[in-house]
């Protein structure tokens, strides 16, 4: 299956299907949160304009899959709002976002990605094991509090260590 990657970074195409395979699986599994509420109703307020970057697995021109790359600090950028839709399970697609995610985050200079994620959900947890992602105590999540109450695991993935603010401790 040829399938693309396209990063947007300034304006937000494909917004309805963002919002789409996003609410699916979240109530597909969970319940929809006033976070989720926000974020999907205006990607570009509280991803593009703040930095952040969206990305889209594209078949035949139709979104399959995407994420986000959302800013928390200057070293520091969190994978969100990841999913792929059922149909298109199993093939890859979610490995391909995830790894043009950490390329993109390298590129910007980020040290270290963050997630949040619920046990819940074993394959995502395998794909993020996969790409390299360790969990860590959820106490040591330096955003102070997690976005999502369905969470119960965050993980992490160091890019930079010379960068990450621990190993200088």
């Amino acid at each position: 299956m040829n399938v693309i990657i396209d990063i947007r970074s300034h304006n937000m195409a494909f917004e309805a299907d963002f919002k789409r395979l996003n609410e699916d699986w979240i109530t597909a599994n969970f319940w929809l949160e006033e976070a989720d509420v926000l974020v999907l109703n205006d990607p570009q307020k509280y991803i593009l304009d703040k930095g952040g970057n969206v990305f889209f697995a594209l078949h035949d021109n139709k979104p399959v899959g995407t994420c986000a790359l959302l800013v928390i600090d200057g070293l520091t950028c969190e994978l969100a709002k990841m999913v792929v839709d059922p149909d298109y399970h199993g093939q890859g697609i979610g490995y391909l976002l995830g790894q043009a995610f950490i390329e993109k985050a390298r590129e910007r200079g980020f040290s270290r990605i963050v997630l949040e994620g619920n046990t819940k959900m074993e394959a995502s947890i395998a794909l993020y094991r996969k790409l390299g992602f360790q969990e860590i105590p959820m106490e040591l999540d330096t955003r102070n509090s997690t976005a999502h109450k369905r969470c119960n695991i965050v993980m992490e993935l160091v890019l930079n260590p010379a960068n990450h603010p621990e190993y200088f401790i």
